[in-house]
This record gives C-alpha cells, structure tokens and sequence, in this order.
C-alpha cells in the first residue's frame, strides 16, 4: 500500500468515527429527551368535591382521582379536598370555570340557580328512564352536546364529564310516616333542583341546602324533614341520630349522575394522551361506582335497621303520582320561559320514549324471581 493509500484509509477510518461517535451522542440525546420533559416533574391539580370528606361521595372523588394518577404513571396527580376547603360546595362551577381551583367532583343539580335546566340531569322521573338510560341519552342522544350549550350560555369555562349513575333516592327523612300528599304540607324540606319547584307545588316551605349542612340544620329545628341520596351517605352524615323514620322511592331524583368538572383552559392544556386517559378513566369510575354502590347501600341499609333503628316506609302511591303531576306542571312553565330548558325536555322525551318501551318489553320483572328466592315462603329461605 503507498503512503498515499494509507493516508486516504486513516482519514476514512477517522471519518467513520466521527459519523459513528455523532450518531451515537444524537442517539443519546433522543433517548435522554424524555427524561429531560420528565425532569420537569408531573403535572398536578388541586381539586375540591362538594361532599364532606366522611361521606362516600367524597371516597367516588377519591376513587377517580386515584385511576387518572395511576394511569397516566403519575404524569398527573389530582388532590381532590373536601367540601368548604376552598369554596363552599354550591360555589364550585364558579371556582373551576375562574381557575380558583383546576377541577371538582359534583352534581349538576347544585348549579340550579346558575340555569335551571342543569337540573335535569338530575331532578325528576326523567320519563321512566333510570339513571344508566339517562347516562345512555347523555353519552349517545344528544345530551352531551346539550350540556356545552348550556354551559357555553353561562360563559361557563369548564370541561364536564358525567358518570356514576345514582340509585333512586328516597323521598327522605321525617318524624313520622308520610300517608297522604297532605302530610307534606307546612313541613320545612330541604332539597335542590327542579325538586324544590316539586315540592314547593306540593305545599312544603324548600330550603335547599348542601349534603353537609342538613342534618345540622334538622338537629336545630331549622328543618322538619329532608332528602340526600343513599343508606350509606345518609348514615355516615348522621341523620339517624335526628330522625328514625325514612320514606323509600320518589320521583323528585328518579335519575341522577355525578358530574367531574375540569377548568376547561387547563384541562386542554393537557397532552392528548393524557385526555385521552382521562376518558377512559371516567368510564371506568363508573362502573366501579355503580358496584361499590350495590355493595355498600345495601350493608348500610341494614345496618340502619338493625343497629341504628331506622323504620323504612315506601312512599304511597298517591304521593308518586302526584310528584308527576307537578313535575309535568313545572316542565311545562320552565320550557316556556327557557328555550334550552324546552329543547333538552324534548330530546330526552324522544330518547326516553323509544328506551323504555324497549326495556319495559325487554327485562323480566325481578320481583317474581325476589319473591320465589326471598318472599314468606321463598326457597331461599330453606337453602
């Protein structure tokens, strides 16, 4: 080889490794790039629930919270407070949609006096439907869509999510049985919502007040009787200890859902993944809510019987039916004051009218099957 030669060959080694020593430190760099965006640390959000940290609410809060942390990695972390940390609870559409807080776990039924149509997500018979079929017309018949209008009407500047479909709430607790429509008349009630336009027609004095602060008020006279929403709820915030009589199934919130609310700048903010994740974990809170519900109501609802002393009525029929009839009343004043308010009754009636029937022809009536299991003579009782 001459001299020459062996020149031209060293600098091509040489140049070979200096390709190679480049490609391996821009190499490095792409690997090292998330690392560095990871050095940044996690996105966080403090959020607040409108229930009292005791309260079960406050636990499903807790529940979703925990499914987005563990499933973005801990790239976002939500520290959901209780009710009143930061805003009362009837303040927290105001406290998100400004930023004061980055999001919250509610009802849209506690933004009643914001747009009265809110509320029927939640107050009502929602025409035969329960809570998962008004879920169902949410998520697939409009109603979705609906709900940012309705929030878009208010400048409202919010990211909502619902989910968690809610068992039908008692008519709620009083000093004695309620028999007649009569009995409700003059008694100090507290409920929210369309209901307080419901029971205001069926001749009660309403206060609408947050779950937190009813059983206090009860205790001081301040209320004769009043609705919340479940055995476990109702047990934990302390209404056996201020009344032993609680009256089963009602009309006024037939059909109810929480409401997961991000402040709307924030939230699309957010890489995508990340929102994508957190439509994920929506629906999975759901589901586990709807469970964990079954497991615990009916283990509080015995409890308050049996330990607690709790005497349950069912609502007499006269009473149900009436609810409808004002219902129906109130709807129809609404609709004529509110446009909007008319429009989501008219797609919910159309969704409603084709669900039902099919599950009305649908689903075996499991009373027959409770009763053969369960009744006086049931052969479950015998296994």
């Amino acid at each position: 080889m001459t001299t020459k030669n062996t020149k031209d060959a060293a600098r091509s080694i040489s140049g070979r490794r200096k390709f190679l020593k480049g490609a391996a430190l821009s190499g490095a760099a792409m690997v090292a790039a998330p690392n560095i965006a990871k050095a940044q640390g996690p996105i966080s959000m403090r959020w607040q629930s409108t229930w009292p940290s005791k309260d079960i609410f406050h636990e499903y809060a807790l529940d979703f919270a925990k499914k987005v942390n563990d499933m973005t990695g801990g790239d976002l972390r939500i520290e959901v407070l209780p009710a009143g940390a930061v805003v009362p609870a009837f303040g927290l559409l105001d406290a998100v949609s400004s930023g004061t807080l980055d999001g919250g776990h509610g009802v849209l039924v506690y933004h009643y006096g914001k747009q009265t149509a809110l509320a029927l997500w939640g107050s009502g018979p929602a025409y035969g439907m329960d809570a998962n079929m008004l879920l169902s017309w949410h998520k697939y018949g409009g109603g979705k869509e609906l709900l940012a209008k309705l929030y878009a009407s208010i400048g409202a500047n919010v990211q909502s999510y619902l989910y968690g479909p809610m068992p039908t709430q008692p008519l709620g607790w009083f000093k004695n049985p309620i028999t007649k429509v009569e009995d409700l008349r003059g008694l100090k009630y507290r409920t929210v919502g369309i209901s307080i336009d419901v029971f205001t027609g069926m001749g009660s004095a309403v206060n609408a007040l947050p779950g937190g602060e009813i059983v206090s008020a009860m205790d001081r006279g301040l209320l004769d009787a009043a609705e919340f929403n479940n055995a476990s709820s109702d047990r934990v915030l302390g209404f056996p200890d201020v009344s032993k009589v609680c009256m089963l199934q009602s009309y006024h919130q037939n059909a109810e859902q929480f409401e997961i609310m991000f402040n709307k700048a924030k939230f699309d903010a957010l890489p995508a993944k990340m929102r994508a994740i957190i439509d994920s974990a929506v629906e999975a809170a759901s589901a586990d809510m709807s469970w964990k519900a079954i497991d615990r109501y009916s283990k509080d609802y015995i409890e308050m019987q049996t330990a607690d002393k709790v005497r349950f009525f069912k609502t007499p029929d006269p009473i149900l039916k009436k609810q409808l009839e004002i219902y129906d009343d109130v709807v129809a004043k609404k609709s004529a004051e509110n446009p909007l308010f008319k429009e989501i009754v008219a797609s919910q009636l159309a969704f409603a009218r084709r669900t039902t029937q099919w599950e009305q022809d649908t689903v075996v009536n499991r009373k027959m099957a409770f009763d053969h299991y369960w009744g006086a003579n049931g052969v479950g009782r015998k296994i």
